[in-house]
């Protein structure tokens, strides 16, 4: 794919707030982006901090009227969260009936009891894949690693030939399929259709979570065969519950709002006329609140009743589930207000002047730019929203495929090389008892691959779409 021109549509758009040259708004562009790099890494400042503070910098730097800055960073936040808030609440409360029920380790317990052996690193990136669909990825470590290490420990399996697929599982789909944060935001910020890129995130998944899975693992193992650390084998989420919910009402659930968004693509692909019944039928309940609301619904009776939740803590997991989430609406809130004073900044119109001069695909800078931003502050978010809106107005002609994978190529690249910038590193670092050097050669290499393959393969859909 290509540098698409400029649309009549962006072309008309509302004049910088700055008219600052090239130059300066690069140089601002790099000074606002220092800023939260040096808040984020070196004052250990939350992000929502950081990118606030960044937007203001970047508009003072490139001489911009503080009140418009201000402007352009609220209005970014508002219709950021307006657009992506209450699917990330109502994934959040999905992924709290998962666990909180019984239903992730139902999950776990029935794929692991018809794997072994060589197909265990196998069911281990299965199960991350389905567990981490509506969890978060911090939330699904959590989850998982304590299956990891009893089925390493019972096994007698190598800790690394077992995690490092359940970890490439969840990363991938952190990534790349929404309903996760990033790649909501990037929907919002590139205006893509949520369907299709939900289903080309899902294509681009599997091959790339079994080649930074299973695949990887059988040489990482020999580079870091750690034990099992003593001492880091909690109980299991659901051993105080009565009964746990079934394991296909589990998966259906889990699996619903990704059906209902789908359905919805598919139709608009086989039935090409906007006004038809069957278009406006699934418009509705493809439509991403609808789909995750009514698995959100659907899982209170699937999940939370058949564990005997009583209306009392349905309403608890509820509660507990969307507390979690605030410090996460505000960073992709700041992001998306980071992301708008860029644009309104005219960043935007310097990069596609830059792009077309130097000839550079659009989905290769998309990569290279979130490569970047992920390297410099450690967060797969903070990349995948500043780079959405660093690429926002190259996205201004493109066809709905071509807009999907300009999503999954920013995700992509926001998952490369994680070190010790990123609170991953270490959560992973501590869970598996790996020293630094261990940790780099496998979960960064893992991270690192899993980028790279990303990238490769939507580079090869946009040949093949």
């Amino acid at each position: 794919m290509t540098q698409p021109p400029l649309s009549p549509l962006a072309a008309d758009a509302a004049e910088p707030i700055t008219s600052a040259g090239d130059l300066r708004l690069g140089l601002a562009v790099l000074a606002g982006i220092a800023v939260i790099v040096l808040l984020i890494t070196r004052l250990r400042t939350h992000a929502f901090l950081a990118l606030t503070i960044g937007s203001l910098a970047l508009g003072a730097f490139a001489g911009a009227p503080l009140d418009k800055v201000i402007a352009s960073f609220t209005t970014g936040l508002g219709s950021t969260v307006a657009g992506v808030g209450v699917l990330i609440a109502l994934g959040a409360i999905l992924g709290k009936l998962l666990a909180d029920s019984g239903g992730a380790d139902q999950i776990v317990d029935t794929i692991l009891a018809r794997a072994g052996g060589r197909a265990m690193p196998w069911a281990m990136v299965l199960i991350a894949g389905i567990i981490g669909l509506p969890l978060f990825f911090e939330v699904g470590i959590v989850l998982l690693i304590p299956v990891v290490l009893m089925v390493a420990r019972r096994g007698g399996y190598s800790l690394t030939r077992i995690g490092i697929p359940a970890l490439a599982g969840l990363s991938v789909m952190h990534g790349l399929v929404p309903p996760h944060p990033g790649p909501l935001a990037a929907i919002d910020a590139l205006d893509a259709n949520l369907g299709v890129t939900l289903a080309l995130g899902v294509l681009v998944a599997v091959p790339t979570a079994v080649i930074a899975g299973p695949v990887f693992a059988r040489y990482a193992a020999r580079w870091a065969d750690v034990p099992v650390p003593e001492g880091m084998l909690p109980a299991r989420p659901s051993e105080d519950l009565a009964r746990r919910p079934g394991f296909a009402a589990t998966v259906a659930t889990v699996l619903l709002p990704v059906v209902l968004m789908l359905s919805h693509a598919l139709v608009e692909i086989v039935v090409d006329d906007p006004a038809s019944r069957v278009q406006r039928v699934t418009a509705v309940i493809g439509a991403p609140v609808i789909a995750l609301l009514a698995a959100v619904v659907v899982g209170m009776f699937t999940l939370g009743r058949a564990a005997g939740f009583t209306r009392e803590r349905l309403s608890r997991t509820v509660d507990t589930g969307l507390a979690p989430i605030a410090g996460i609406l505000l960073i992709v809130g700041a992001g998306g207000g980071f992301k708008q004073t860029l644009i309104d900044a005219g960043v935007g119109r310097m990069i596609l002047d830059i792009s077309e001069d130097w000839s550079i695909p659009t989905l290769l800078l998309a990569w290279l730019i979130a490569v970047a931003i992920r390297l410099a502050t450690g967060s797969a978010t903070v990349a995948t929203i500043s780079a959405a809106g660093l690429v926002a107005p190259l996205a201004a002609d493109l066809s709905t495929a071509d807009s999907a994978l300009l999503v999954l190529a920013i995700g992509a690249g926001s998952l490369f090389f994680s070190h010790v910038n990123d609170a991953g590193f270490w959560l992973v670092k501590e869970y598996f008892g790996m020293s630094v050097g261990q940790t780099i050669r496998t979960w960064s290499l893992m991270e690192t691959i899993v980028s790279v393959t990303a990238g490769g393969l939507v580079l090869l859909l946009s040949l093949l779409l």
